[in-house]
């Protein structure tokens, strides 16, 4: 078998180790599904994802995302990472500042402003919607939110393709210094069949707006650096609520500090209600894999 073009991204990043790793995979045509997943095992980045050719003139490329145990149908930090990757490959380039990416979450636009390292992409996610909303004293919330200082929104459980819960902190440092009750939230996660929960701050900060803390349940139990898809639902949510921050519609989420990062994803929610979730990429490492 051929060896294969080969990128390890940091997304929503300015330098290396801020965001998501990323692995991608160029030229990804003869490998099955067996092959894909073993690859992403081996990686062991949150997930791997692999490129084919475009089979429709309205899609720049086709995309499977893997994390190491399973297929994923969309995430955000993934279909922002391999955007870059296809442009850096020269395999795609925008038209009027699109690229249409295929995938199993449907044909989803990425917008791409600006050149170089300043460079920034945001996918359009697919759209989010309130599936309940709850007390924090509800049984399945209890434990999860038990001592922590909650902020005026009520819990919600929003699905984007991926089901998260959503509470408010009543503020940053609150939000910063809380520890997450992990058998708590894996219970909450299987439950609810949801990736966990999302945790959110409103910020005084310059750069950003909100500090964000994404604490995943199931099937493993991890802090997430920096997810572009949990951060859109959030904003759906926020949207839907007519709380979301600043007044345009546009603003920053601070993400992955507690766990050794420093990331920042750029949120919008267009005119139509659309949620665009992108920032900045870099790329880290560039060969080939021989599978």
């Amino acid at each position: 078998m051929p060896a294969r073009r080969y990128l390890q991204l940091d997304v929503f990043a300015d330098r290396p180790g801020a965001g998501n790793p990323l692995a991608v995979v160029l030229d990804a045509e003869g490998l099955d599904d067996d092959g894909m997943q073993a690859i992403a095992r081996w990686t062991r980045l949150p997930e791997t994802t692999f490129v084919f050719p475009a089979t429709s003139a309205d899609s720049d490329y086709r995309i499977r995302i893997f994390s190491p145990r399973r297929e994923v149908p969309f995430a955000g930090h993934p279909s922002v990472g391999t955007a870059h990757a296809v442009l850096e490959a020269g395999l795609a380039r925008p038209r009027d500042g699109l690229l249409v990416q295929d995938g199993i979450a449907g044909k989803l636009p990425l917008r791409v402003s600006g050149e170089g390292r300043k460079r920034t992409i945001a996918v359009r996610t697919p759209k989010a919607r309130v599936l309940e909303i709850a007390d924090p004293a509800d049984p399945r919330l209890r434990d999860v939110l038990a001592g922590l200082p909650l902020g005026a929104l009520p819990p919600a459980l929003m699905d984007g393709g991926r089901r998260w819960w959503l509470a408010e902190f009543r503020d940053e440092a609150s939000l910063r210094a809380a520890a997450p009750n992990w058998p708590a939230i894996g219970k909450l996660a299987q439950d609810t069949e949801s990736m966990g929960l999302c945790a959110f701050a409103r910020s005084d900060d310059p750069v950003y707006y909100l500090a964000v803390r994404a604490w995943v349940g199931a099937p493993a139990q991890f802090e997430d650096a920096a997810s572009g898809a949990a951060n859109a639902t959030l904003a759906a949510w926020l949207a839907s609520r007519d709380a979301l921050p600043g007044d345009t519609g546009f603003y920053r989420i601070s993400q992955g500090r507690e766990v050794g990062h420093d990331a920042i994803i750029e949120l919008q929610v267009d005119d139509d209600g659309q949620v665009w979730s992108g920032g900045r990429v870099v790329t880290v490492v560039s060969g080939r894999i021989d599978w």
